[in-house]
């Protein structure tokens, strides 16, 4: 009896699951395998006074692999072609290292960009995903490289998510209590022609077992009339 106590014990402190990440990013989300997420994010962009929902689902083949797929559909304004490409992604973590107030991740991207229209020729892309956290800190680093095929121009972006987890200030023993995070990165956007757009994003978390919602405000550093909103809310299942 003292043996299966002592085994519970070890499972609620070192086997939390951790659903703190980015808010203008999907790739780091860890996910266990045979798991699924769905997410949705709501954005308005201030200056081009448009409006998207996003759609991202991931799913974990492994505890090391993961497909990640991302559907951008534009609410506003009116017009053709609503329906953005198809962003399908395989991650593979070559690197990982949990403890039980720390972890540290290292994993590859590679996939392409799937015109949902007939005139789009489509991406390929690739890139790097990194994770440190400690107690109630956590960073996450990503870069990935479109590389356009046909008329399709080349894209870049980058991401550094810096989370703070305001509260439970410490995790309780046994079982999980929701808790709250706040969020600070930095962003870039590349566009081939088009010098590279920095954003600063500053936003809130509050997470749970199987419900995340956050939001959150970006604004270009290189633009001062460009400020964006986001809302977005992801189930593990």
């Amino acid at each position: 009896m003292k043996l299966i106590i002592t085994s519970f014990a070890l499972i609620f402190i070192f086997v939390r699951p951790i659903q703190a990440m980015g808010l203008r990013s999907f790739v780091a989300l860890p996910l266990e395998e045979n798991g699924h997420v769905l997410r949705v994010i709501a954005e308005h962009n201030e200056e081009s006074s448009s409006n998207y929902l996003k759609t991202n689902y991931a799913y974990g083949i492994s505890a090391k692999q993961t497909l990640l797929l991302g559907l951008p559909y534009r609410l506003s304004p009116s017009g053709d072609n609503k329906t953005g490409n198809i962003s399908a992604l395989y991650r593979h973590t070559i690197i990982q290292n949990d403890k039980k107030d720390s972890t540290y991740r290292l994993a590859l991207l590679g996939g392409g960009i799937l015109p949902t229209q007939s005139e789009a020729d489509g991406s390929i892309q690739a890139g790097a995903v990194a994770t440190f956290s400690q107690n109630r800190h956590g960073v996450d680093i990503d870069f990935l490289y479109r590389k356009g095929l046909g008329n399709d121009k080349n894209t870049a972006q980058y991401d550094v998510s810096w989370q703070y987890r305001l509260s439970p200030a410490v995790y309780p023993q046994w079982g999980i209590s929701p808790e709250w995070d706040m969020v600070l990165e930095l962003n870039g956007r590349y566009l081939e022609s088009n010098t590279i757009t920095h954003q600063l994003t500053a936003g809130l978390q509050w997470i749970d077992k199987e419900w995340v919602f956050e939001g959150g405000v970006f604004k270009d550093l290189n633009n001062t009339h460009n400020t964006g909103l986001m809302f977005s809310t992801r189930t593990h299942f």
